[in-house]
């Protein structure tokens, strides 16, 4: 009795160990396809930065958002689910991205760093806030200040060249650009600057950025072009017809142009870097023009806020929100659903190439 007992435990060793060591850890390899992701952005890609910011309206920390995230609570994210900050991960093999705000006053990131940091904030901009008293969001600028914090730690406790090897097997979405040219058209600016002016500035002051995370160990870069912008509940709610915004349309393509001829240079300029550009605005007006073709019954009206088209308010405790989500291409009056993001990160995954140039984020990994 004892032998066989004996027998069984040598048996379930067995299993185990080679289990461990040559089965299960090679699946753990493989699913893990970078080392970590450091995101960089705007509202869609916050996870929950501006939580943490004292005077910030900018926030999603309340209901309705995240109805439809795994702990059904709203977490600071604008959207029903997850957005495509966290789509990403998953499919990269990462755990979720924390927000750098959460994990700044800990005293022991290290384990938290190497998967990755989530910068991104919802209403940031290329351009730093003028509001430096009472700041709204944490500008592109000061969201690469914190990542040197973090690539400070990560040298310090890892080591110049394993900081380097980690840092640049590891992807840096980037996802920005909507709010500067939403400012244009709220502000002043646009008397004094005309739109081709603004956006040769925008990408240059995006490119110096991009050059910042270079020199700290960044070499593999997923760039979002700004999307079809103008076709949001908010901006048609502004305009008569509802339909889109066609100056707003045509700025954020002009942008576009303007950020893909910056990228190919950049890529001339420094040793090593490679990226994927991610062309939302075409996949958007797909969406816009053949809904069903992408399971969309609703392009046009949010699912989530109050009057027409659910866009005189956002997406309030008080708002209405709908029951089929997932045919919803916005959540709310400026941010996509879930099911949304779900379709734009397979693309950025998978292309095609018209989508996704010079390569896809699948060969992107790979290099």
């Amino acid at each position: 009795m004892a032998s066989n007992f004996l027998f069984l435990l040598l048996r379930l060793f067995s299993f185990f160990f080679f289990s461990t060591f040559r089965g299960f850890t090679l699946r753990v390899a493989e699913a893990r396809v970078v080392p970590a992701m450091y995101v960089f952005g705007d509202s869609l890609v916050d996870v929950g930065n501006n939580n943490y910011l004292q005077f910030s309206f900018a926030k999603a920390n309340f209901p309705h958002n995240g109805i439809d995230f795994p702990t059904k609570t709203p977490t600071g994210r604008f959207c029903n689910g997850k957005n495509a900050a966290d789509l990403l991960a998953e499919k990269m093999g990462l755990p979720t991205i924390p927000p750098y705000l959460s994990m700044a006053s800990k005293s022991n990131n290290l384990t938290l760093f190497l998967n990755g940091v989530n910068f991104a904030s919802g209403a940031a901009k290329i351009f730093k806030d003028t509001n430096q008293q009472h700041p709204q969001s944490i500008s592109f600028g000061e969201q690469v200040d914190y990542y040197l914090a973090v690539q400070k730690e990560l040298v310090q406790k890892l080591g110049a060249s394993k900081a380097q090897t980690h840092l640049s097997k590891s992807l840096f979405p980037i996802v920005i650009g909507s709010n500067d040219i939403y400012t244009y058209f709220g502000s002043s600016i646009n008397n004094r600057t005309s739109p081709q002016q603004y956006v040769n500035s925008m990408a240059a002051a995006l490119k110096q950025q991009v050059k910042r995370l270079y020199d700290y160990g960044g070499r593999k870069f997923v760039i979002v072009g700004v999307a079809l912008v103008g076709c949001t509940p908010y901006e048609r709610n502004e305009q008569t017809n509802q339909e889109c915004n066609a100056d707003v349309n045509q700025m954020a393509a002009k942008y576009n142009g303007v950020l893909v001829s910056m990228l190919k240079n950049l890529k001339s300029e420094l040793k090593g870097i490679n990226y994927s550009y991610f062309d939302g605005y075409s996949v958007m007006h797909n969406f816009i023009q053949k809904p069903a073709a992408y399971g969309f019954a609703e392009v046009k009206a949010a699912c989530c806020g109050l009057g027409k088209l659910n866009a005189d308010a956002p997406c309030l405790p008080f708002a209405t929100y709908c029951s089929n989500r997932s045919d919803h291409l916005f959540w709310d009056r400026t941010h996509p659903t879930e099911a949304a993001h779900r379709i734009f990160v397979d693309r950025i995954l998978y292309g095609p190439l018209q989508y996704t140039f010079p390569i896809n984020v699948q060969k992107l990994v790979a290099v």
